[in-house]
């Protein structure tokens, strides 16, 4: 169904290898359907024991959503969207959900890059780091915001690490993955060779007892853990603009850093995270998927998202004009109106979740 996915099952594993090493796999309407059906396939197969899905390059699992797809797409229409785009989004979190509840043991290794969709196939059972790992939710970047399920992840996050991470959408290590609840597992990368043997030679129906000893290594220390009094601190302000005045007031480096990184973001989109962030910690994983769906179809309507591609991934040139540029010409109103309901319930595209 994808040349990039590659599917087989051996020893009782299904196996997912996302093959697209130019696109760092990127996801592609086509890659989603392909994982879909496998895994729609390997639940109700009962020679199936357990899935691994994995990158056939080091260098990325998934750096998340085809996102020049959704700027060609996005801007053909006056409205900033099509059908591509449309089901794109509903297909992926749909995808999102499956994995959520997939009843078999489902193990993610993320190896290199782990952005934004990425994220999404792999919050799974078991969720493997490495020494290469490289994992954030940057979508604030590129005018967007942390979806896939964002709003339920990064909500149950420790403390205010969630709004940290969403709100400046940093890049974290495996340690710090750990630290925050986004992944279970650390595999050093000298044991590489032995956890890739193992994976291939373990019987399906063994491979988390035989994981568990991954649960148990050392992935050194955290910077998240090192700053976590100031990342509480200051991300339990309540608001971007009060979360600003915070740091503004510290004066630390770490706080001058951060603010450095804030500057560079969507203004709008910062603040639309924030919320996000509050709403998910009240809904479960369907809700989150049912809000973040109704708010991407509102982005791109918006069209923060196509001037936040244009500028980092099209044109290249690092200025974003950012529609309000300004924090504080962001009103709440502004805010609310990208929450509004785009479909009443029994017609909305995930209902069946």
């Amino acid at each position: 169904m994808s040349e990039y996915i590659h599917t087989s099952v051996s020893n009782g594993t299904g196996l997912i290898v996302l093959d697209r090493p130019q696109a760092l796999n990127s996801l592609s309407l086509d890659m989603v359907r392909a994982i879909t059906q496998a895994l729609l396939a390997w639940r109700e197969d009962d020679g199936v024991a357990a899935v691994v899905i994995r990158s056939s390059s080091e260098k990325a699992f998934c750096a998340g959503g085809d996102i020049r797809f959704f700027y060609e797409a996005g801007r053909s229409t006056p409205q900033g969207g099509s059908a591509l785009v449309e089901d794109f989004f509903t297909e992926e979190y749909s995808l999102n959900h499956l994995i959520h509840f997939f009843p078999k043991p489902y193990i993610a290794l993320m190896d290199g890059v782990v952005m934004g969709g990425g994220m999404g196939v792999a919050q799974g059972g078991i969720r493997i780091v490495t020494d290469k790992t490289k994992m954030a939710m940057p979508e604030v970047n590129i005018g967007l915001f942390p979806d896939v399920g964002g709003s339920y992840f990064l909500s149950r996050a420790p403390g205010a690490l969630g709004y940290y991470l969403g709100v400046t959408g940093v890049t974290i290590g495996a340690a710090d993955a750990l630290y925050a609840g986004l992944a279970d597992h650390y595999a050093p990368l000298a044991d590489r060779p032995a956890l890739d043997a193992l994976l291939a030679s373990t019987p399906g129906a063994e491979l988390p007892a035989a994981l568990a000893a991954y649960a148990t290594y050392s992935a050194g220390d955290s910077t998240l853990a090192a700053h976590r009094d100031a990342i509480d601190r200051h991300f339990s302000a309540g608001s971007v603009p009060a979360i600003v005045a915070s740091l503004q007031a510290d004066g630390g480096d770490f706080a001058q850093k951060t603010l450095a990184v804030i500057a560079t973001r969507s203004p709008l989109m910062m603040c639309v995270t924030h919320e996000l962030i509050q709403r998910g910690a009240a809904l479960d994983v369907a809700g989150c998927l049912r809000m973040e769906r109704a708010l991407v179809r509102r982005n791109f309507e918006n069209g923060e998202v196509i001037e936040g591609v244009r500028a980092l991934v099209i044109d290249k040139d690092n200025a974003p004009q950012w529609r309000p540029s300004a924090l504080e010409d962001v009103t709440a109103e502004m805010v609310q109106a990208m929450f509004q309901p785009v479909w009443p319930d029994y017609a909305h595209p995930l209902r069946h979740l």
